[in-house]
């Protein structure tokens, strides 16, 4: 019995796999590439304190730099859950501050850590910390020495920042061969049918 090998069909299942194996070799690229800025972020604690931004962009931010920002006005607050120092869960209490007469994006300082979520009494002032992610501002700075009667929240931590790159890979990888052996047996399956009467 003749051979048939679909030729739409093939070059869809091929295009398909081209495609899976070239998704995985951009992660792999992106794996590489998130390395070396872990090991940016690493070395970052060995490096003298820097300006704290006024703007900061997605491109290079300095996290886990040390740094200092003068609040001249606390604007708002906002509590999320974290954990102090010894690793208890409660709450982070995060300051919107002014940090200039102009209309500027401000900074943001997580001022410490409570138990509860309501706002600390404080008004604002010179706070040392850490640069850190901030799901909604780019950075914040987490101080080292809490302020208004709160304790010290967990430093940031270069563990917190995932690096799936390397897993995304072998997922895109294992998806272009399980499509190309689905297809394989397909066609087989197709060639061994009987021919209709």
């Amino acid at each position: 019995m003749k051979r048939v090998i679909p030729i739409i069909g093939t070059l869809l299942v091929l295009a398909a796999v081209a495609i899976m194996v070239a998704l995985g070799i951009w992660q792999l690229q992106r794996a590489e590439w998130k390395d070396g800025l872990l090991a940016t972020y690493a070395a970052a604690a060995d490096q003298p304190a820097i300006a704290y931004p006024m703007v900061s962009t997605d491109d290079d931010p300095p996290y886990f730099r040390g740094s200092s920002v003068n609040c001249l006005e606390v604007v708002s607050w906002r509590s999320t859950s974290g954990r102090n120092v010894s690793g208890q869960s409660g709450w982070a209490h995060i300051a919107q501050c002014k940090t200039g007469g102009g209309e500027g994006p401000g900074a943001q300082i997580v001022a410490g850590w409570s138990t509860t979520p309501d706002n600390p009494e404080w008004a604002g002032g010179t706070v040392d910390g850490i640069i850190a992610p901030d799901t909604q501002n780019i950075i914040r700075l987490v101080a080292t020495e809490p302020v208004a009667g709160l304790q010290q929240s967990q430093p940031p931590s270069i563990d917190d920042i995932p690096n799936n790159h390397m897993a995304y890979a072998v997922q895109w990888f294992l998806f272009a061969g399980i499509a190309l052996i689905i297809y394989l047996l397909a066609l087989r399956g197709r060639n061994k049918a009987p021919p209709k009467a």
